[in-house]
Order: C-alpha cells, then sequence, then structure tokens
C-alpha cells in the first residue's frame, strides 16, 4: 500500500527549501521533474475542481524580518478528488509569490475552472506550486476526469517511468513506459491524457484505456 503523504512541517520553511533548491545558474528558474497525472495525483496530498474567486498577497511568515512573500488566493472548492481525511471544505490556497520558487499564476475572477494538487502543511492550510499537477479543468480529457474519482487512486501501486530515448525497458513488473515525450516531445501528450497504469490481480502493472487496445507505437517503443 503507499504510504500517505505526510503534512509538511510550515510554509516559510518550504519557501526556504525551494530556494535551496534551485539549480545553481538558473535563479529565475523553476525546475521540475517531469510526472505523469497518475504520479501527481498519487503524490500529492489533495486533489480538488475549483475556481479562483480573488488573489492576494500576504507574508510568508509572522516574523517582519523575512522578506518572502505568498500569493493567497481564494477558491470556491468544487469537488475534492482526494484529502477528505485532512481538510474538508477549502477557502485558501497559497503559493509562492516568487517565480522562481515555482509560484502558480492562476486566473482569479473568471469562470475558469482549475484541476488543482497541492500539499497540506501542519497548520491545514494548503499549498501549491508549478511542480504540481494543476491544470484548465477543461483541457482535461473525459478519461482523466473519470480516473480522478477511482483510477488514480486505486493504481498508486504502480510506478511510471518516463522514457527519453529508445529502446527502453521495464525494470519491474509493476512499471509502465512513459512516452510522450520521445513521441511527441511534449510531456502531457496522448499517452498522459488517455492512459492509465493499471495494476493486476498478479501484481504487474500495464496501461488502460477501457476498452481500446494500446496504441502500437507504445508497445514498438520497448523493442530492442
Amino acid at each position: 500500500m503507499p504510504r500517505s503523504p505526510r503534512p509538511v512541517p510550515s510554509w516559510a520553511l518550504l519557501l526556504r527549501l525551494l530556494a535551496l533548491l534551485r539549480p545553481p545558474g538558473l535563479g529565475e528558474a523553476c525546475s521540475c521533474a517531469p510526472a505523469h497525472p497518475q504520479q501527481h495525483v498519487c503524490h500529492s496530498a489533495l486533489a480538488i475542481r475549483a475556481k479562483i474567486s480573488s488573489e492576494k498577497v500576504v507574508p510568508a511568515s509572522a516574523d517582519p524580518a523575512d522578506p518572502q512573500k505568498m500569493i493567497r488566493y481564494e477558491i470556491k472548492q468544487i469537488k475534492m478528488f482526494k484529502g477528505f481525511e485532512k481538510v474538508n471544505d477549502i477557502q485558501y490556497i497559497y503559493t509562492p509569490f516568487d517565480s522562481s520558487l515555482c509560484g502558480v499564476k492562476l486566473e482569479a475572477n473568471s469562470q475558469k475552472q482549475y484541476l488543482l494538487t497541492g500539499q497540506i502543511l501542519s497548520d491545514g492550510k494548503v499549498f501549491v506550486h508549478l511542480c504540481n499537477y494543476i491544470e484548465p479543468w477543461e483541457n482535461l480529457s473525459f478519461l482523466q476526469r473519470e480516473s480522478l474519482n477511482h483510477h488514480y487512486h486505486l493504481n498508486c501501486g504502480c510506478q511510471i517511468t518516463t522514457c527519453h530515448m529508445a529502446p527502453c525497458a521495464l525494470s519491474a513488473p509493476n512499471q509502465c513506459l512513459w512516452t510522450d515525450w520521445l513521441l511527441e516531445r511534449k510531456l502531457y501528450g496522448y499517452q498522459a491524457q488517455h492512459y492509465v497504469c493499471m495494476k493486476h490481480v498478479d501484481g504487474t502493472c500495464s496501461w488502460y484505456q477501457g476498452r481500446l487496445p494500446l496504441r502500437k507505437e507504445f508497445v514498438d517503443i520497448i523493442q530492442p
């Protein structure tokens, strides 16, 4: 069974950790490891569908000497897919003000709805950043929306491995090869939008797309 995400100690500490993890020489850049949407949901403490009502810049801590700022987004939660055991209705989410610390810019006072994944801090505040999976709801495929309710959560025991160049090989029976970057030169391509890495009764995992067969190029890519 995958372990439940642990609460992050505090947002001020988290901001300092993000600053320390910033790659040398990339002072204005946010760098994130690639992850399939299923991985994002499995590794996040919560996943919700919401609209952004307003935004406000707030201090990152109670320390007046701390120069760090956060953006506090007031949201209207539409549906929660994950995080029931940690929080109920969420009124605010927080993100770094500095884009180099992976702060997220969201549209407030609009009709746009978002899928938001993120962490829950020890004080109950919800923290999001660019390394989370944050997408306009309208951009999600039908399978992605349905998988938020069922398939993603039930298959967190599977491992999804990014394939950067052919040939790629599986190193464990519970792995699925993610080939969007290799085939389409983008992360969230056809495979991310239309496939779930699903676990079988024998412990193995493979890509699943409802009743449709696996696209031939996904199979060919693992051949030496």
